[in-house]
């Protein structure tokens, strides 16, 4: 039997819980997800952007992340990051606005714009808390009251969960999270012992991971995320070293410019002329005359 692929791929990730035959794992995803955060569950959802084969991942501006609309007709977008690509707060409220501003016309009404919900399923650490589900929305610092409900944001952070950490024998975000971080096979039984559908979600990957094609389009998507990510750490490197060497430059200048000072000090209380200390400091005659009347 073929290894079986990770399910954090975004490609991957798309096919399981983003085409119209798992329209129901998305459902039970989002529902774990909301229910731990005290919200009601959702009865029905509508794909926006279900997976096609047009979601090609060879295609370096392909975004694929997972669209969809409730009942009530707010919106939910969720994406799978499996590597740091950084501004991860920055690039979540960007997309955020485009999803809440793309619902308008030209002309129409403010009334109309419905909430946003982003659901960011992140494959490193990036909030400074020891949460593996933290949310957002937009409140008043000293008393809380919210000033709007239309912005949520959710980030799920994979390594928050310990290694330890066991399956939910009632269920949980929990499973579905151990799940996606790759836990071992013998593991799935538990998971899904209340979790009918996230067993929907194995049977996915085990098919996916012994299909020729999917699992080429896999490993080409794999290719391209681990190259961006190399290239991504490989600038920020670059940025540094080039920063420390800015810095000692500087550093270099500074000391030139402190022992030219000292020269020119010296000159001057000898009674020694402006030319030949400029001369001999390689200050300005200007700057060695403010120097003099410093005293």
């Amino acid at each position: 039997m073929a290894e079986l692929l990770d399910p954090r791929n975004d490609f991957l990730f798309k096919r399981i819980f983003g085409s119209e035959e798992n329209h129901d794992v998305l459902l039970a995803f989002l529902n774990r997800t909301f229910a731990e955060a005290g919200k009601p569950p959702l009865t029905e959802i509508i794909l926006l952007n279900p997976y096609t084969d047009k979601d090609s991942p060879r295609d370096k501006q392909s975004i694929l992340d997972i669209r969809a609309r409730t009942a009530e007709g707010e919106l939910i977008n969720v994406e799978m990051q499996l590597f740091n690509k950084y501004d991860t707060e920055k690039r979540t409220m960007f997309y955020w606005s485009k999803l809440y501003s793309g619902q308008l016309q030209e002309g129409q009404s403010y009334k109309l714009l419905k909430k946003c919900v982003t659901i960011n399923i992140l494959n490193y650490s990036f909030l400074p808390n020891d949460q593996y589900h933290s949310v957002f929305h937009l409140r008043e610092e000293r008393s809380g009251i919210p000033l709007i409900d239309d912005i949520e944001l959710h980030f799920l952070e994979l390594p928050k969960l310990d290694d330890r950490a066991v399956p939910v024998e009632h269920g949980g975000l929990v499973n579905w999270l151990l799940f996606l971080k790759g836990t071992h096979k013998f593991n799935w039984e538990v998971l899904t012992m209340n979790e009918p559908v996230l067993k929907k979600a194995m049977t996915t990957l085990e098919f996916l991971s012994q299909d020729a094609e999917a699992r080429r389009l896999y490993e080409d998507r794999q290719k391209f995320l681990h190259d961006e990510a190399s290239m991504i750490e490989g600038a920020l490197a670059e940025g540094e070293a080039r920063g420390e060497a800015r810095g000692e430059a500087r550093g270099v200048l500074q000391g030139e410019q402190k022992k030219a000072l000292e020269v020119a000090k010296k000159l001057l209380a000898l009674g020694v002329e402006i030319s030949i200390i400029a001369a001999a400091s390689g200050l300005s005659e200007a700057e060695i005359i403010a120097l003099k009347k410093q005293g």
